[in-house]
């Protein structure tokens, strides 16, 4: 193990060049290529036309058929029959042309019946002077030419002479009875509809209306004609119409495709000319020389790798602790996409192998070792690539559901690890997220409206559960690795070291139960700090209890274990003292080295009093009249490096101080805070550490509104005064 944690220390250390960690991201992309690069590959077939196929082929992409789509829109509007409509003002217009024939025969009697008129006199004056009445002086023809005058010149050309005649000819009662026969026979064969190749039919059926009158034969052949005249065609083939309802009908028509993993032709069913054309359309036939796939395999992986990259440049870490989280990320995301790649290639008849896959693995340890963020953004990576790799034999295609499946069980084992610490609660998880993914695979299903039967559903039920459980044994399993390879101080290995029966934790209970109260107060001031200003409050109490075990070696020679004993260092010199009180910093040190203690409780118990100045033995020496230097009494350091080292010491030295107290009030308790913080301040021990003046404020009140509280002042009972008194 210290030989992979040199050569990863020798790794990190070359992450810190740019050049190297482009080159791990390289590697990545390598690898993602390398696994996916079969699941984009173009099928190559050798398919002719007319040749039987040997296999079922499926479509690796969904296109639109164009060709398809054009010819049924063409029978679609094939099917639209021209649209023909009635002009009922033909109707109108024929009606009324019969009626004004007849009104103005009518009119023209009614003008030579009646005396004395302009009428008259004109044919007076043209008279050969017999002695005849006007009436018997205007002859057959001037009455039809008298009669034209008053209609149109088509009408006086169209209309035969005999029938003129006969309209002149006869009485007005007659003429009146044939027009309401005319009209009357007119309405009823116009008011339907009479396209062009009917017309001589309904001039027919007019013709038989009429003949059937009891009409004068002259004028019976008169109104027959003017029938006969009068039918004409009132339906017209409406173009715009016609052309609107064939639009519609294109319109209606859906457009052709071909979906993705539909299947273009059978096994040994013949490749005819239209098979022939889909194939060529989804490009099963020209597939050899396509680098599309390709690019877009590695347009993929560049847009993955760039959010990843960016993610951890924008990492607000130290360099060390950067390239460890990205170390840790890289290993574990290689290891899932192997994996990966391992599940899709086991052949069942089932195609949703992918459910199997334990992603909550790395969310889960991701979460554990990092933080959420990373372990959200891991998964949602692996769930991108999955629905290529998992792509149902599909060249090209995407799993979708299998992306959506990970997606959500990753996220299940993130949210139920949310506030869930301990070791023990991870076997738990898997099972939480063994129902989440049961509930997300019969979602899925269900929302299909596939049905399947027994043997499927329990293929279903059974690869939820072992997607849930493989996720907890693997957590559990690597886990330890994880942590004990790079150094990486979990939230559940911080509470671990918690534990009062932690082996160090007793020794000092048992050894030394003065440090170990005093360490329990210092860790509960500086956790309270830490939380305040955002910093790491469960480290600071699990360092906190780990602080002092160099006193374990010693522990008479500390002040808060001399109960009921003389103070040793009385009979000792001061040069004596001072390394035994300045060898706990050291000795806790090389006891946590010993015990595999992680760095960061090392480094606490190392630096937490960073380089401060023993000014107690110093003085005495002075006093002695020995002739010392001031850095012989100081602590060998390192000065604190952390916020969380820094404020450790802080509270260590304020808690010791209070203590020393007889009543502390909160007033002394506050001068006392804040005169330590100034002298740290002024002797340089917060050069090191990332502490803002805002911060040290934030410190302060929150040390003294702690102290407040455990040092605050109690009510005297009478049965407390009355001891006092008998004890005085």
């Amino acid at each position: 193990m210290e030989k992979f944690q040199r050569q990863l220390a020798k790794i990190r250390n070359l992450l810190d060049i740019t050049f190297f960690r482009v080159a791990l991201f390289l590697i990545l992309g390598f690898v993602l290529y390398l696994v996916m690069y079969s699941n984009v590959k173009p099928e190559k077939l050798n398919l002719n036309l007319f040749s039987v196929a040997t296999e079922a082929i499926r479509s690796p992409v969904t296109v639109s058929d164009r060709e398809s789509t054009e010819r049924k829109r063409e029978a679609a509007e094939e099917q639209v029959a021209d649209v023909y409509v009635l002009k009922k003002e033909i109707n109108e217009n024929r009606v009324d042309l019969i009626t004004s024939i007849f009104d103005s025969s009518l009119a023209l009697k009614k003008e030579l019946e009646a005396p004395n008129t302009d009428l008259e006199e004109g044919a007076a004056n043209n008279s050969t002077g017999n002695g005849s009445t006007p009436n018997q002086s205007v002859t057959t023809s001037e009455k039809i030419d008298m009669l034209k005058e008053r209609l149109t010149e088509d009408v006086a050309n169209d209309v035969s002479d005999a029938t003129f005649t006969a309209l002149v000819s006869t009485s007005t009662a007659d003429l009146s009875i044939a027009k309401d026969l005319t009209v009357t026979a007119i309405n009823n064969i116009m008011k339907n509809k009479i396209p062009a190749d009917e017309v001589e039919n309904a001039k027919k059926r007019v013709e038989d209306e009429l003949r059937y009158t009891n009409l004068e034969s002259n004028l019976k052949n008169a109104v027959i004609e003017l029938g006969r005249y009068a039918i004409m065609q009132n339906e017209f083939f409406d173009v715009e119409a016609t052309q609107e309802l064939r639009q519609q009908a294109r319109e209606s028509v859906e457009p052709v495709k071909i979906l993705q993993g539909q299947i273009i032709v059978e096994e040994n069913q013949l490749i005819n000319p239209e098979i022939y054309r889909q194939l060529e359309l989804v490009g099963l036939l020209d597939n050899e020389n396509s680098l599309l796939p390709f690019i877009g395999l590695g347009l993929f992986i560049i847009i993955l790798l760039t959010a990843l990259y960016y993610y951890f440049y924008e990492l607000k870490l130290k360099g060390e602790t950067r390239q460890n989280y990205l170390l840790l990320f890289s290993i574990i995301f290689i290891f899932s996409i192997l994996l990966l790649k391992g599940i899709s290639l086991i052949q069942l008849e089932y195609s949703e192998i992918g459910y199997v896959f334990p992603v909550a693995m790395g969310a889960m340890l991701l979460k554990i070792l990092i933080d959420e963020r990373l372990a959200l953004l891991w998964t949602v990576s692996i769930s991108l690539c999955a629905t290529i790799i998992f792509n149902e034999g599909v060249t090209s295609a995407l799993n979708f559901h299998v992306g959506i499946y990970l997606l959500c069980s990753g996220i299940a084992g993130i949210l139920f690890l949310s506030k869930q610490n301990q070791r023990s609660k991870i076997l738990q998880a898997g099972l939480f997220i063994s129902a989440i993914n049961l509930m997300v695979i019969f979602a899925l299903v269900f929302m299909q409206n596939a049905h399947y039967n027994a043997l499927e559903y329990t293929f279903y039920f059974v690869a939820a559960f072992i997607s849930g459980i493989a996720s907890a044994v693997l957590t559990i399993g690597l886990l330890p690795f994880f942590e004990a390879g790079f150094g990486i101080l979990s939230t559940m290995r911080l509470i671990e070291l918690s534990n009062p029966n932690h082996p160090l934790l007793r020794k000092i209970l048992t050894e030394a139960p003065g440090t170990y109260h005093h360490s329990v107060m210092v860790a509960n001031l500086s956790e309270s700090a830490c939380e305040a200003i955002g910093a790491n409050g469960l480290l600071a109490r699990v360092g906190c209890y780990y602080h002092d075990i160099g006193k374990t070696n010693r522990p008479q020679f500390f002040i808060e274990n001399q109960m009921n004993i003389e103070n040793p260092h009385d009979r000792l010199p001061p040069q004596t003292s001072k390394n035994i009180i300045i060898a706990h910093a050291t000795d806790g040190a090389e006891i946590l080295r010993k015990y595999k203690l992680p760095k960061e409780i090392i480094d606490i118990a190392e630096q937490h009093h960073g380089t401060t100045l023993l000014k107690f033995f110093y003085h005495k020496a002075k006093e002695n009249g020995l002739e010392v230097e001031e850095k012989d009494y100081r602590y060998p350091g390192p000065k604190a490096q952390t916020k969380e080292t820094a404020i450790i010491g802080i509270a260590d030295s304020v808690e010791a101080a209070v203590r020393s107290m007889a009543s502390p009030n909160p007033e002394q308790i506050e001068g006392l805070v804040r005169n330590i913080i100034a002298d740290r301040l002024q002797d340089g021990q917060l050069n090191e550490c990332d502490l803002t003046l805002k911060e040290l404020e934030i410190v302060a009140n929150t040390l003294c509104e702690t102290l407040k509280g455990i040092f605050h002042s109690r009510i005297e009972y009478p049965e407390m005064t009355k001891q006092k008194v008998k004890q005085a």
